[in-house]
């Protein structure tokens, strides 16, 4: 196949995939009204959000002569922060991310994609600047950019691991990191301290399959990377799941560790559940992050 072929190929897939993934990420966050993110709070901005009794030290100017006429008490009138922020996401697009085990399962890649754009939707339709590391795509905002983003995130890599990027992130920014984490940890533990060293904050969401979670393998089982770099044939899978299973602990509590040292948030979903709590707890998580 010649190269125009086949980027013309690539193009006719990334064209029919782009509007459904968009799609379903605005239609998940649809069933998430939470309000515009991160702005219910007094501070400087144009929006009014609510009246509070006058206190010692209040100025004159900061009373609303107004609303105070119709009660024997002063009100201020506050109105809403707005300040916007910067949030960089990280989606796997490793090949261990196309795992299912199971055909009726998306493989962890599309949830992991789904989720992320989501979440961007919604930060996004709150005002926020939302940018994606490892792709050049800074923290912008508008819808547009959700469309940058989505175009962004449906290219896979050819590594079996994914490496998670810092580079980019906004001094004080937000960050967020969506990957099975089950490669080398040391990756996750650089970028970590790199986005802190920024004064960055932020929330790690882990993804797997059912079957990694549990390990329902027995008998003779050939178990195999993605890529194929990688290949283990066991007659009794059986033998392998405590040890499996302790692994996986471990990995998790690593991750646990590292997220407790920087101050994040760290979750973890799994592709046979309801995808709607995930990006629920994404949101709060990085909302109390702020």
């Amino acid at each position: 196949m010649s190269l125009t072929a086949d980027l013309r190929g690539r193009a006719e897939t990334l064209g029919q995939s782009l509007p459904a993934l968009l799609a379903a990420a605005d239609h998940l966050a649809q069933a998430v009204i939470l309000g515009d993110h991160g702005r219910r709070r007094a501070g400087m901005g144009d929006e009014f959000w609510q009246y509070r009794p006058a206190h010692i030290g209040d100025s004159a100017r900061m009373v609303d002569w107004r609303r105070s006429a119709r009660s024997d008490a002063h009100f201020v009138r506050e109105r809403e922060w707005q300040a916007a922020q910067s949030v960089s996401l990280w989606v796997d697009s490793s090949a261990a991310m196309r795992f299912s085990g199971d055909r009726n399962r998306p493989p962890k890649a599309d949830r992991a994609r789904l989720l992320a754009l989501a979440l961007a939707v919604l930060l996004l339709r709150g005002g926020e600047r939302v940018g994606l590391l490892g792709h050049d795509i800074p923290p912008r905002a508008g819808r547009v950019q959700a469309e940058r983003l989505a175009l962004a995130m449906a290219d896979d890599t050819a590594e079996d691991y994914g490496r998670p990027a810092a580079d980019g992130v906004p001094a004080h920014g937000r960050v967020v990191l969506v990957s099975d984490f089950l490669g080398d940890i040391s990756g996750v533990e650089a970028a970590v301290a790199a986005a802190s060293d920024r004064g960055a904050r932020g929330v790690i969401l882990q993804v797997l399959d059912p079957a990694e979670q549990e390990f329902p393998f027995d008998g003779r089982t050939i178990f195999e990377s993605m890529t194929g770099a990688m290949r283990h044939e066991t007659m009794r899978a059986g033998d392998l799941r405590s040890r499996y299973l302790a692994r996986l602990a471990e990995r998790k509590e690593h991750l646990a560790r590292i997220g407790r040292a920087a101050g994040w948030h760290v979750g973890h979903h799994h592709t046979g559940d309801a995808a709607q709590p995930a990006l629920l707890w994404m949101y709060r998580a990085l909302e109390a992050a702020l």
